[in-house]
């Protein structure tokens, strides 16, 4: 007896020990609704400390209440009810002092299928979380809208004019309206493909196709992209150091990462244009280095959050580019940091293991 009672005080104390390793707080009460385990995140939310918690019942404990001042646990019913009940979907909860907490509830039954409930484990999580990613959908919704609504506004202004009017306008003039809605059009992809992208890094969906990549051979057509658009080629430098090692990362996303920063320099920076490359001691670090104001210290840790735009005279586009290119930069398993340039301006500097094809 006495080394049953050993067993399973080793038990709790596993169990308690792989509950705290949870970020959700976690209730978990016995077949009795007594709480037999209450992790650290959970006392975190609620002020109650685990040994206030067990051994007691659960109402007792966490007197929820839902939105109308039932009694939640109540109303749950967690040993009754349909034997087929495995879960209780998330809710908003209150505790007494008003608190409101997102409660969920799995159904551990014995044996499995239509069996007692021998378990009850309810997960906790504050309201800020989701406030915060409702605030972050919000803002996501409305720079879309705002986005999409120019562009949108000039395809559809063009289209109809030349439907209606085709006869009236020359050669020339039908030319430049269609380049102007083809590049309205190539704004309305772009801003989708950034969503897309947005979508997969929080969701971790990025998926990383592997190959060798010349880094200053990728960073040489973009700045060739550049100049056959119209910008002067005395405005780049490319600065390469010697020995650089072999590189195993996607080439689409290096050539978006440094198109990304490239834009970025053009953008908010001024005067000459630099990219560096070269070997550190576990794979290869580039700068984009430009001789604008900068980015004062304190928005530093604001770069690369979503719709950050800077405090620039010339902002334009979605504010979600640096986010994307932190997203990238990490999905290879590399960082990025900005700071003061040597000759003034902002660098926006970034770090990439060599790696192998199977690097992950």
């Amino acid at each position: 007896m006495h080394g049953g009672q050993t067993d399973r005080r080793g038990a709790d104390a596993a169990c308690a020990i792989q509950i705290d390793d949870l970020p959700d707080g976690v209730v978990v009460a016995d077949h009795r609704g007594r709480v037999v385990g209450f992790n650290q995140a959970a006392a975190r939310l609620t002020g109650v400390t685990p040994e206030q918690a067990v051994g007691r019942h659960f109402p007792d404990v966490l007197p929820l209440r839902d939105d109308d001042g039932r009694d939640w646990w109540k109303w749950l019913d967690a040993y009754g009810g349909l034997r087929i009940r495995s879960r209780q979907p998330e809710c908003s909860l209150s505790l007494p002092g008003g608190q409101e907490l997102l409660v969920a509830v799995r159904f551990v039954r014995g044996p499995e299928r239509g069996g007692d409930v021998v378990r009850v484990v309810v997960t906790l999580r504050g309201c800020a979380a989701r406030a915060r990613l409702e605030r972050s959908r919000a803002d996501l919704v409305s720079t879309v809208a705002h986005e999409l609504r120019s562009p949108l506004t000039s395809v559809k202004g063009f289209t109809a004019t030349l439907l209606a009017k085709w006869e009236r306008f020359t050669d020339d003039q039908k030319r430049v309206m269609l380049e102007t809605v083809n590049a309205d059009a190539d704004r309305v992809t772009r801003l989708i493909t950034e969503l897309l992208d947005v979508s997969r890094i929080e969701s971790g969906r990025l998926q990383i196709h592997r190959q060798v990549v010349d880094i200053p051979a990728r960073a040489r057509k973009i700045i060739a992209g550049w100049v056959a658009a119209g910008e002067a080629p005395e405005r780049f430098r490319l600065e390469v150091g010697d020995r650089l090692p072999e590189t195993w990362l996607d080439q689409d996303k290096v050539d978006q990462i440094l198109g990304n920063l490239l834009e970025n320099a053009m953008r908010h920076g001024r005067g000459t244009v630099t990219i560096v490359v070269e070997p550190i001691e576990w794979g290869v670090a580039v700068s984009v280095r430009d001789q604008g104001e900068g980015v004062a210290p304190e928005l530093a840790p604001r770069v690369f959050r979503q719709f950050w735009r800077g405090n620039g005279r010339r902002r334009g586009g979605t504010g979600l580019g640096l986010f994307i290119v932190k997203g990238l930069v990490e999905a290879h398993g590399g960082t990025i940091t900005v700071q003061r340039a040597p000759g003034g301006g902002a660098e926006f500097r970034f770090t990439m293991p060599t790696g192998t094809p199977d690097f992950a």
